[in-house]
């Protein structure tokens, strides 16, 4: 399933508005990105090592984490639109793959471990 970068991005950007309100206000110093594949460097950060399993990576200082004033840098959220196609084979597991991804990166910024987000179905 091969969508161009304007759908793939406007269907990470409808996931977002699908968030709660009080959760997409508080991204409000995150920048969303959406890229073909992980470069080395993601992969490494992820602890990964097969490009094709990571849909998506969150940078930053998770909430609970901050002291004080706001990074000066915004945080970010990457999707990676080459992992999720291959692993999907229809617009609809897109869709559902980007909102998993969404909520996945989300809960990372909100402090959340990966075995929260596992037992909370989002892994």
């Amino acid at each position: 399933m091969r969508l161009t970068r304007r759908q793939f991005q406007r269907l990470v950007l409808q996931a977002v508005e699908e968030l709660p309100p009080h959760v997409r206000d508080s991204l409000e110093n995150v920048a969303l990105l959406v890229e073909d594949w992980p470069s080395e460097e993601y992969l490494e950060e992820a602890g990964e090592d097969q490009p094709g399993s990571l849909f998506g990576l969150y940078v930053g200082v998770p909430l609970p984490q901050r002291y004080g004033d706001l990074p000066p840098l915004p945080d970010t959220i990457t999707l990676f639109q080459g992992p999720i196609e291959e692993a999907c084979g229809t617009r609809d597991e897109v869709v559902r793959e980007i909102r998993i991804t969404v909520v996945h990166e989300v809960g990372h910024f909100l402090g959340l471990s990966e075995e929260d987000l596992h037992r909370l179905g989002y892994s």
